[in-house]
């Protein structure tokens, strides 16, 4: 007969690494436990009876949305205007963003050839750079928003600062990340041959990099729409303020219908990301 050799209880589970698996998952509860403390976090008062009820009560007004003339007009011109917003705010936000992207790309950096490292000058300026996109992005738009209302007063104006300067900051990040992970044979060199920062950019870089940009850009403007819309609840215009006002006058049925334009703004962001992708991919 034919010895069978021993199997370790290790080798016999179908997971050989279910002790890693289970040693992660203890320690992310763990780690999560005091968190959900300190946030007062009770998932459970969703499902009190008070609770219950007043969700009822909340989702019942919402059958039927509100689809009068005179509502559905005021509708389309309000998310007209949140759109607008949106992409004003986008575009703003990409003019700052696109030199920026130069300046802290260390790859498109002319006086790191040869010696792999930038000059002292070139890199305080790029450092400065940076820590700009830092404080941009690290005040939300919601607050850049509020401070602008003080500032200029109630309307579309304040929305579209406050998405300029925070996606600004987001953008000149995340460019920079996505230009630095791609092939730099290309830009390299241009850039050795005397090209300059924006031809490495555009011949280089770009071209590798475009579709990833593109959809990222999609993103932000799917999130500058959303974004928009929260900020008009602090009156910097668009859907977000009617929704304010229609909250607090407990029209559910208007409320259904702004909902339901929000799912189909970002479904049509959606579907405008894929069809970029495709052309250039």
């Amino acid at each position: 007969m034919h010895n069978i050799p021993a199997v370790s209880p290790a080798e016999r589970h179908p997971d050989p690494a279910w002790r890693g698996r289970v040693t992660w998952t203890l320690l992310l509860l763990v780690v999560l436990w005091p968190m959900a403390v300190v946030s007062e976090f009770h998932p459970a008062l969703l499902f009190d009876g008070a609770s219950l009820a007043a969700t009822g009560q909340f989702l019942a007004a919402f059958v039927p949305p509100a689809h009068s003339p005179e509502f559905l007009a005021m509708l389309l011109r309000e998310t007209w205007q949140t759109v607008a917003i949106a992409t004003a705010g986008l575009t703003l936000a990409l003019l700052g963003a696109l030199p920026a992207t130069l300046v802290v790309t260390e790859r498109l950096s002319i006086s790191r050839l040869g010696t792999g490292r930038m000059a002292p000058l070139p890199a305080l300026v790029r450092q400065l750079v940076r820590w700009l996109l830092v404080l941009l992005r690290s005040v939300p738009e919601l607050v850049w928003a509020l401070l602008f209302v003080r500032i200029i007063g109630l309307g579309p104006t304040a929305g579209v600062l406050a998405i300029a300067l925070t996606y600004c900051g987001m953008l000149g990040k995340v460019y920079a990340e996505i230009l630095e992970s791609s092939e730099r044979h290309a830009s390299d060199t241009l850039l050795a041959n005397g090209g300059s920062r924006l031809a490495a950019l555009l011949y280089g870089a770009l071209p590798e990099s475009a579709s990833e940009l593109v959809s990222y850009t999609v993103y932000r403007w799917e999130c500058a729409i959303r974004g928009s819309v929260v900020m008009g609840f602090v009156g910097a215009g668009g859907l977000g303020q009617r929704m304010d006002e229609s909250m607090k006058m407990l029209a559910g049925g208007e409320v259904a219908s702004m909902l339901l334009v929000f799912v189909l703004l970002v479904a049509a962001a959606d579907v405008v990301s894929k069809q970029l992708r495709r052309r250039l991919g």
